[in-house]
């Protein structure tokens, strides 16, 4: 059985959870994935809780409000990786980018594997693009100040991401507009960062955030998603992994 913790932000969530579901289309009932979804959505901010909107980086030299954030998101994150491990769950999803952060934390804690949805986007790249091709990211800011992709993909790749303003006009008001449930304008608000990306030549654009595939492919298809030559999906990315290693 799959554990999936979601919550972060539950549109996200659902929209795995569907991918995982559309992916064994035309089977019967008995032949769809068993999985438990976890919503939980009470886990604190994560952009905010890695220091992010206080201006303070929690990789930095920590000091005691950082690592009290830290330490809340971590404590949130663990009781429901240890709920869906109580449950039965072989294995633990989070289609989450950003709550990647804490995955290091969460593996040392929790008997389970925790597929880790950066290095699956990762090991995909890999086997579709040339070596030190441009890629474009657009993510969170947590996620971009993190490092969490760039630590992948660094030797290997070019990551591209857009200017702080447009990160601000286009990315960040995007990812908020889907939490909020206004999709039309998510939709027409990421054109601008997505506009940049290809004007600089990537070859692929990470949707680094799990409400980006929500605002570009607007819940019409996952034939969109599974067809785009330019997008890499992590929710749909997670979502083969998790089926792999779900029939192993």
């Amino acid at each position: 059985m799959i554990g999936i913790l979601g919550g972060m932000g539950t549109q996200a969530g659902l929209d795995f959870c569907n991918k995982l579901a559309m992916l064994n289309r035309g089977k019967i009932d008995q032949e769809y994935p068993l999985f438990i979804l976890y919503n939980k959505s009470n886990i604190p901010g994560r952009p905010e809780s890695i220091g992010v909107q206080t201006r303070k980086f929690s990789d930095l030299p920590r000091n005691t409000k950082n690592n009290n954030k830290y330490n809340k998101v971590l404590k949130s994150l663990l009781e429901g990786c240890r709920s869906l491990e109580k449950s039965g769950c072989k294995f633990i999803v989070i289609p989450c980018n950003t709550a990647h952060y804490w995955y290091d934390d969460l593996k040392r804690k929790i008997k389970i594997p925790i597929i880790n949805m950066p290095k699956e986007v990762f090991l995909h790249t890999k086997k579709i693009c040339k070596k030190n091709s441009k890629i474009g990211l657009l993510a969170t800011e947590g996620t971009l100040k993190t490092k969490i992709y760039e630590k992948l993909f660094k030797s290997e790749y070019k990551l591209i991401t857009p200017p702080h303003i447009l990160q601000i006009k286009s990315v960040n008001k995007t990812i908020k507009h889907v939490k909020m449930g206004n999709i039309k304008l998510a939709e027409k608000s990421i054109k601008l960062a997505i506009n940049y990306l290809i004007k600089n030549n990537c070859k692929k654009i990470i949707l680094g955030c799990t409400e980006l595939p929500i605002a570009i492919f607007a819940f019409r298809s996952l034939k969109n998603a599974k067809i785009s030559k330019l997008y890499l999906d992590p929710n749909l990315i997670l979502a083969n992994s998790s089926m792999t290693k779900y029939k192993k």
